[in-house]
């Protein structure tokens, strides 16, 4: 827990600096040069140990990592979003003012800013010897002593702020998350790719099989629904003649958290008329590549104890040759299925989860003996296409074939990343199909009632399309050998603690 004591020696340092008229909340301090640039430069001044670049000045600033006193001396290190850099006082270069505040006044945590000139330790160490100090914010609570050693994974969550100014790495991680979403943005706009915002507030929720967050509209005294997907407002756009468009919506469940599923997440979905979904699977290859070549660190990447090969392409195979290849049963053999599923336990799982329980269709049991015995040995990045149709509603069927649904799912790791449609364009085999998923006495949420609207849209007339969802959170993580999908949300949701409980240096 936090030593009330050393907060109460922090107040009283605020207190000494405001009788200096020092302002320990500061004020703007313009043109500072990021540390790692600073660093950068100094390559070029060839620096001797001991050497002093008399005429480069430079002006930094950053939160003080490490700070030591040394007599007429002290030495402290800052950090800023950059890199760490030492920062050198010496009582005869600076003002009195000055050093009786780094040597007496700062702590660990304080955020300051140096001007000063660029010279190397007799030890080799880069370091700016500063000729002015300013305060910028006095931290009255402690930075963790043992950060790393914090055994509650949940409380660097919980207070992701000192999470990131201690750990560089984890500040790494959410650079390479922007860079990655830079890069896919990117190599959508280049293929002339629309991006748009659609609705967040839905009177209908639907697009996807979850279940909503709930809210009221008291103007309109309107309940609404948080989305669960932007799929049917992007078909909806297709019909108005927005050909190539996407989003990256966040979008919000209400279902449990595990180290795959948050309630709320950045789900990208792309929609491209006159398309299907082996187009979808080119652009998904071809964004994985876009943001691998940002990132760097090449193709062939480590997840946890795997190691990954995300060239492309990726291995593509139906459904029905993965489940034939990793559970031994045809698809199609009923007997079969029910066998396995019964030997894998599903319907015992299925009894003791139901109040109620009713036989599941033939399709869900063929997908649970998928997802038990196909979906954990598919590791390297594999395209798994040809669903059985009743499992997607929204996807067109297959021209020889009825009982397939033209869709994939790319699966890492054994985690799925992306789902694909060619997708459905007939409103009658549409507003049929929906009409089914409701009137379905296993009904599994995907809609509360029937979106009517989209159907009308639908007979406007949509172009054929193939449209592509990628779990952006879930990507992130195999990209950057992320553990848990809250290692790649800055703030993820996480249950109640009690105050008392929360103090940041509890180890």
């Amino acid at each position: 827990m936090t030593d009330p004591q050393q907060v109460q020696d922090r107040k009283i340092k605020l207190d000494k600096l405001r009788a200096m008229n020092v302002a320990p909340y500061g004020h703007r301090f313009p043109n500072v040069q990021p540390l790692a640039t600073v660093r950068a430069s100094s390559e070029s001044l060839n620096l001797e140990p001991g050497q002093h670049a008399e005429n480069t000045t430079v002006r930094v600033a950053g939160r003080v990592m490490l700070h030591r006193p040394c007599g007429k001396l002290v030495f402290m290190t800052i950090r800023d979003g950059t890199d760490d850099l030492q920062i050198g006082l010496s009582k005869a270069a600076v003002s009195p003012e000055a050093f009786t505040i780094a040597n007496k006044l700062l702590n660990l945590g304080d955020i300051i800013g140096v001007e000063g000139t660029l010279g190397r330790t007799r030890t080799g160490e880069l370091t700016v010897w500063a000729t002015s100090l300013t305060v910028l914010c006095k931290a009255v609570q402690p930075p963790p002593e043992k950060w790393h050693g914090l055994k509650d994974v949940d409380l660097r969550y919980r207070r992701r702020y000192v999470d990131l100014f201690t750990n560089p790495q984890v500040r790494e991680v959410f650079k390479q998350r922007s860079m990655i979403i830079d890069a896919i943005r990117r190599c959508l706009v280049e293929r002339s790719f629309f991006e748009v915002d659609t609705p967040v507030l839905q009177p209908i929720y639907g697009g996807a099989a979850a279940r909503p967050f709930t809210t009221h509209h008291n103007a309109l005294d309107l309940n609404l629904f948080l989305r669960i997907s932007p799929e049917l407002y992007l078909k909806r756009l297709l019909v108005g003649g927005i050909e190539r468009v996407f989003e990256f919506a966040r979008v919000f469940r209400n279902e449990g958290i595990d180290t795959q599923h948050n309630p709320e997440f950045t789900l990208l979905e792309i929609y491209q008329a006159y398309g299907d979904y082996h187009d979808m699977m080119d652009i998904t290859e071809a964004m994985v590549a876009a943001a691998i070549e940002r990132i760097g660190g090449g193709f062939k990447r480590q997840f946890g104890e795997l190691e990954l090969d995300f060239t492309p392409p990726w291995r593509r195979a139906t459904y029905a040759e993965l489940l034939k290849e990793y559970a031994g049963v045809d698809m199609n053999d009923e007997p079969a299925v029910a066998r396995k599923a019964e030997e894998l336990g599903v319907l015992a799982k299925m009894k003791a989860a139901a109040t109620e329980f009713v036989v599941p269709d033939h399709a869900i049991l063929v997908n649970e003996v998928f997802d038990a015995m196909v979906q954990p040995r598919l590791i390297q990045p594999t395209f798994v296409r040809d669903y059985p149709a009743p499992l997607c509603p929204l996807t067109r069927r297959k021209p020889d074939d009825p009982n397939i649904a033209l869709r994939f799912e790319a699966f890492v790791a054994g985690c799925e990343i992306a789902n694909a449609y060619t997708e459905l364009n007939d409103p009658r085999v549409q507003e049929e199909n929906l009409r089914r998923t409701l009137a379905g006495e296993r009904r599994d949420e995907t809609m509360a009632v029937l979106d009517e609207d989209f159907v009308l849209a639908l007979e406007y007339g949509m172009p054929p399309a193939g449209g592509l969802g990628v779990g952006i959170d879930r990507l992130v993580m195999m990209l950057t050998n992320s553990a848990s999908i809250r290692d790649v949300i800055l703030f993820p949701l996480q249950r109640p603690k009690a105050a008392i409980d929360e103090d940041v240096d509890s180890v």
